[in-house]
This record gives C-alpha cells, sequence and structure tokens, in this order.
C-alpha cells in the first residue's frame, strides 16, 4: 500500500495547477472590473461626452449597465486577444477553402502544386526510408496510370488494406485522379469485420500490402480483383492476386489533368469510425472536407511548411491519415511517419528527426508518461508544439510539465462531423472555445438534454433550449453543405447518417449534427468534455460520469488503462458502478488502498460496486477503450474468469463470493 502511495504522491506532486472552469466571478474580480469601467468611462467622459448632455446621458446608461453586471465586460476583456487572433486565423482559412472551392482543386491538385514549389523537398520520412514530394508525385501518378488501363473510373471504390509506409498516402492519390474512392481499411481488423468493411463500401478492387497478405486467406472468395503490393522481389502471392509493384515500376505516370469533371465536392475516402459500439462505419470525406480538416488544423494551430511533423498514428484514421498526412500534402511539411506507435521511442523519434511539432491521440500522453523516467527529458526534443485531441485534464499539467512542451492544441472533432472546436490557447483541460460575441451566430451549440439517454429536450413550443455555463448539454453543430466548415457528409449508409441529424431544433426546417458528446462550457467561451451519451448512467437516484470516476482510479494505479461502466443487478433501480483495470501481473492495484482512495474523493453514489482486474483491456487503434463487451461481461461469475471484487459495507473491496454473487441476482444483497 505504501508503494502505491508513493507512486500517487509523486504523480500528483506537479499537478499544482489543476483545471478550473469559471462559471462565476469571485468579489476581487467583480471589484476590480467595476474599477476598470468606471477608469475607462471617466477617460471618455473627459476625451468625448463633457460637452453633450445626450452624450453623457448614454455613457451613463452603458455604464450603469455594465457595473450592474459586470461579468461579460470581464469575459470580453480576457479573451479578446485570443478571439482577435482566432477570427484573423478563421478569416485566412475561410478565403483558403473559398480560393480552393472555387477552382474545383482536388487534393491531388493541391498536393501537386506543392511538389512543383518543392520537388526535392522530403515529403514522408519512415525509419530510414526517405520520399521526396517529386518522388511521391511521381508514384502517385503511376498508380493513376496504371488502374486506368486496369479499367478503373470515376465513382468506382477501391479497398486499401496496408501497414503504414511511405508510399500508402500516394496510393490513394493516385486513384483520386481517376475519380476512384479509396476505402482505408483498418489493418487490424480480421474476420467478419474486415469483409464488413470491404462490402460496405462495395469495393470493386484491393490493393494489399504483402505484410497483410495472410489474414484474406482465412475470408470467404471475394468477388473483387486483388492487387498485392510486395516488399521485396520474390515474395509470394496470394492466390488469382495481380503483382503490383513491378508493374507500378514499369509503368508511365499519368499527368493529373484539370477535368470538367473533377470537383472539390468529389468523394475521396471512406474512412471507417473505430467501431467501440459495433460494427465500423464508413464515413464519407469528400476532397474539400480533406482540405478543410487539415488545412484547418495548420492554420488555427500556426503550423508552418519549415515544420517536421512526427506522426506516429496509423494512416487509415482521421487523425494520422487527414489531419497529420494532410500538412505535407497541402501545406508543404515533413511528415515523419512510424510503422506502430511506441512509447518508448517517441522521443528518440524526434530527436532523431529533429521533429518542431508532434501528434497525440486518445490515450498516447498517459503511455508516455507511464515510461521511466529520464534524466533531462525535457532539452532532449525540439517541439514548439503538440496538437491532436483526448489528452486527459487529469495528466495536462503533469505531461507538460515532465516532457517540457511549450504549447498544447487540443482539437476536438469527429471524421464524420462538423461540430469542429479547437483549443490554441494552452487553456488547460479545454477542448475548444466560441468567441464570447458569437455564440449564438457559430454553427456549434449545446443543447440542454437527458444526461441519460442524450436526447435533447425540447421546450413548450418544440424547440430545443441552449445551455447556460456550468450546465451540462449535448454538443451539435449545424448543417450547412454549403460550406466546407460546417457541411456534413454523414455515412456510406444513409440510415445511419439520418440517425445523427437533429431537425427542428431552433426553426422549423434547420438541421444539426448530434455529435454524442455531453460538454459543459464557461463564462469564457471555453468548452470542456463531460462525457459521451450513454456512457453516463444512474444509480441511487444520482447520475455518475464515467470519466470522473475514471480521472480518480487512474492516478492511483500508476496511470494503467482504466474503464468505468454500468452494470444491471435484478431487482435494483438503475445500473452499479463497475471499473476494469489492466493489472496483468495482479501486483500493481493496491486493493486495500484504493479503497481508501476512492472512499475520500466519491461521493457514496459513484463509487464503483465492483473492481475488475484483467490482463488488457480492448481497445481501438487509435486508443480508444472499449466498454461494450466488458459491460456485457459485467460480473457474472460463471463468465469471467478474472478476479472481481465487490465494495461491502465498510467500504472495503473484497473478492466477490460465491454466496455474495447468489444474493445479488436473488435481490437480497440490501441494495
Amino acid at each position: 500500500m505504501s508503494e502505491c502511495k508513493q507512486q500517487l504522491d509523486q504523480k500528483e506532486r506537479p499537478e499544482e495547477k489543476r483545471m478550473e472552469i469559471l462559471l462565476e466571478l469571485n468579489l476581487k474580480q467583480k471589484l476590480a472590473t467595476r474599477l476598470g469601467i468606471l477608469i475607462v468611462g471617466s477617460i471618455i467622459f473627459g476625451l468625448f461626452c463633457c460637452h453633450s448632455a445626450l452624450a453623457s446621458l448614454t455613457l451613463g446608461a452603458l455604464l450603469a449597465l455594465m457595473l450592474r453586471n459586470p461579468t461579460n465586460v470581464f469575459a470580453l476583456v480576457m479573451t479578446c486577444r485570443r478571439d482577435v487572433m482566432a477570427l484573423q486565423r478563421f478569416v485566412a482559412l475561410n478565403l483558403y477553402l473559398l480560393r480552393k472551392d472555387r477552382a474545383g482543386c482536388t487534393v491531388a491538385h493541391c498536393f501537386e502544386e506543392q511538389a512543383r514549389q518543392q520537388p526535392e523537398k522530403i515529403c514522408f520520412v519512415m525509419d530510414e526510408r526517405r520520399l521526396s514530394y517529386s518522388q511521391a508525385l511521381l508514384f502517385s501518378q503511376r498508380v493513376a496510370g496504371y488502374f486506368q488501363q486496369r479499367g478503373l473510373k470515376r465513382g468506382d471504390c477501391v479497398a486499401l488494406l496496408m501497414e503504414t509506409r511511405v508510399e500508402y498516402t500516394c496510393f490513394w492519390l493516385g486513384l483520386s485522379q481517376l475519380g476512384v474512392i479509396t476505402a482505408l481499411i483498418n489493418s487490424h481488423l480480421r474476420g467478419d469485420s474486415l469483409l464488413h468493411c470491404i462490402r460496405v463500401a462495395k469495393a470493386c478492387a484491393l490493393i494489399v500490402g504483402s505484410e497483410l497478405s495472410d489474414v484474406l486467406l482465412n475470408l470467404p472468395p471475394l468477388e473483387l480483383d486483388i492487387y498485392q503490393y510486395t516488399d521485396v522481389e520474390g515474395q509470394q502471392l496470394l492466390p488469382n492476386a495481380i503483382e503490383l509493384r513491378d508493374a507500378l515500376e514499369a509503368q508511365q505516370p499519368l499527368p493529373l489533368s484539370r477535368n470538367r469533371e473533377s470537383s472539390s465536392k468529389d468523394k475521396l475516402l471512406y474512412i471507417y469510425t473505430s467501431g467501440t459500439t459495433g460494427m465500423p462505419k464508413a464515413a464519407v470525406i469528400t476532397n474539400l472536407r480533406y482540405i478543410f480538416m487539415s488545412a484547418g488544423t495548420s492554420y488555427l494551430a500556426g503550423l508552418q511548411s519549415n515544420d517536421v511533423i512526427y506522426n506516429p498514428l496509423p494512416l487509415y484514421h482521421t487523425a494520422g491519415g487527414i489531419v497529420g498526412v494532410g500538412t505535407a500534402l497541402l501545406n508543404g511539411s515533413t511528415v515523419v511517419l512510424r510503422k506502430k506507435f511506441s512509447a518508448s521511442n517517441f522521443w528518440s523519434d524526434c530527436r532523431k528527426h529533429n521533429c518542431t511539432a508532434a501528434q497525440y491521440i486518445g490515450e498516447l500522453c498517459r503511455y508516455l508518461l507511464a515510461t521511466p523516467f529520464e534524466a533531462q527529458e525535457k532539452p532532449l526534443h525540439n517541439l514548439r508544439l503538440m496538437y491532436g485531441n483526448g489528452l486527459r485534464p487529469q495528466i495536462w499539467t503533469q505531461f507538460v510539465t515532465r516532457f517540457g512542451i511549450p504549447h498544447i492544441v487540443e482539437i476536438y472533432g469527429a471524421t464524420e462531423g462538423n461540430s469542429n472546436l479547437i483549443n490554441i490557447t494552452n487553456r488547460l483541460g479545454a477542448i475548444g472555445f466560441v468567441p464570447i460575441f458569437g455564440r449564438r451566430l457559430y454553427p456549434v451549440q449545446i443543447l440542454r438534454c437527458d444526461e441519460l439517454t442524450g436526447e435533447p429536450l425540447r421546450d413548450a413550443k418544440g424547440r430545443c433550449m441552449r445551455c447556460a455555463p456550468g450546465e451540462a448539454g449535448l454538443l451539435v453543430g449545424k448543417v450547412d453543405d454549403r460550406r466546407a466548415v460546417s457541411a456534413f457528409h454523414g455515412y456510406v449508409d444513409k440510415a445511419a447518417s439520418e440517425q445523427k441529424r437533429l431537425r427542428n431544433v431552433f426553426a422549423n426546417g434547420d438541421c444539426f449534427f448530434n455529435s454524442g458528446d455531453m460538454v459543459v462550457g464557461d463564462i469564457l467561451g471555453y468548452i470542456y468534455f463531460k462525457d459521451r451519451t450513454g456512457d453516463t448512467f444512474r444509480w441511487r437516484g444520482e447520475n455518475v460520469a464515467t470519466q470522473e470516476v475514471e480521472a480518480i482510479i487512474t492516478n492511483c494505479v500508476r496511470l494503467n488503462d482504466c474503464v468505468v461502466y454500468g452494470v444491471q443487478i435484478p431487482h435494483v433501480e438503475g445500473k452499479a458502478g463497475m471499473a476494469a483495470i489492466m493489472d496483468p501481473t495482479r501486483k500493481l492495484v493496491d486493493i486495500e488502498y484504493l479503497s481508501i482512495v476512492i472512499r475520500g474523493s466519491l461521493p457514496p453514489y459513484a463509487r464503483p460496486l465492483f473492481i475488475r482486474l484483467l490482463d488488457e483491456i480492448p481497445r481501438t487503434e487509435t486508443f480508444k477503450l472499449k466498454k461494450r463487451e466488458l459491460a456485457l461481461e459485467g460480473y457474472n461469475l460463471e463468465i469471467v474468469k478474472d478476479p472481481i471484487y465487490y465494495l461491502n459495507r465498510d467500504g472495503v473491496y473484497r473478492l466477490l463470493s460465491t454466496e455474495q454473487y447468489a444474493s445479488l441476482l436473488a435481490g437480497t444483497a440490501g441494495l
């Protein structure tokens, strides 16, 4: 127990600065704001109003209003610099998007422009392999020429199943020259999930890397052409597969033409959702949406063409394949790739390639924090910023302090969604902000909703209601298909797309994208993630936000994987909390000390009734932890062979006995 406590103390020590959601001004802030209003008002009166009765009365009325409610004045002053900077970048982004849209530019056009300007500059790096802009352009044009000769045409779809390599992006770039859509398949899928992703995209061909050719052997025969890209000569081909490497080397490149058929609104990619709650869904990515997501990150985060970006994320996903790779295709940056994320090699890779910016996602930062401490870690990299999404507030300060990260840019968004936010000011814990002066104009809104079901609440007129600062609500984005920043193209499955739309929200005929995320805003316009709708459960008449419970437990178990979810108990209303903690050796978690921490940190209704220790928590390749399978297994001793601890009346967790399990099922456990 003392060892766990010592580890906890060591991890909490740097967390002096904690996330604060400002909901109202304290007395000192109110007095300072009112004093400032009086001083500025006196100066204006002396300079402009002292000789005019009407001007004096007008100024007096305005001052009275501001003195009565200084909150808005305080918020405007505190966020003025932030909002002006964001406005400048946002306007520049929209002008860029407008130019590309009107010119009918595709991503391939944008990349060709970069390659012509800097042909010898390195575009992609992985290990010792380097691909210059001219080499990447040549490869993609050979892909276009080859598949044009094979009869592929505009509107066809090709599935790409390949691990990260420097040529990965060139394949779909080349196919896009022909108007062919590429479905980026998760390289870790097997069996039914893999088959589902190929079929739902209606692919007419499949390009597979030789490193993944074996996974196709276990599938039923596929009624499509299979092209195998081998790493070296002489590798064995799949039955009926067409060898691609030698064919591309002999292929004449097809120059990119600006034909009238090509448009920025053409479909470019199918990118699959991570599948945390079922089979992956194919989200539609058009050329313009790709340009918006990539250029939006570059413009708003302040990325430059001379930056070297470290991207250890998979290229079949939005973060790695759009936000990461797009900085090369559209911004002219060099992007350093890695086949698979490695916490132990992260900083050495950054040093080796002299990276100036790096991406993170999900739990990546927590995995980096869990690595052994190295002396002089801070100066051993040249990063000026890290950008991504999912940096948990409880480790934010610790991560920045330990590794000496000058700037964190937290981005909020979904592959298919349009409710996009970004935190460009290092505000601890915030996923983004909405400017004070544009809360009702900005397409992103927070709606009052039922925290358990996620359904928006409506007033007597049938309209949704906006949340006040400090009130948790559903984040939504207004859909306007005429604008890149607010378009929603949905999924290949039209029925699934319709389920994400909310209609008649504030007026008849309007439409909003339902993000499914619960957030809370403050008086400065900053927005903070609270929970996923469906993750919150009700117990003892109270709503339990799983993320808050996970934060407490994670800090006690040395930042190891932990998920919290609700489980049904017969004859009892609501769902009891259950926490699953990764502990393969069964020595990491000190149950006695964990009991003390939970009792001292959480109210009775929020304390998990069950603790499950397991070897590994299932997660997606973007480090999202899967709860659904664990929740279905619950605390069933007949199914679960891992140790399950039960919260006894004395507040201590002990192994769940068969007698206690039977009483829970019979409804005689006294709950």
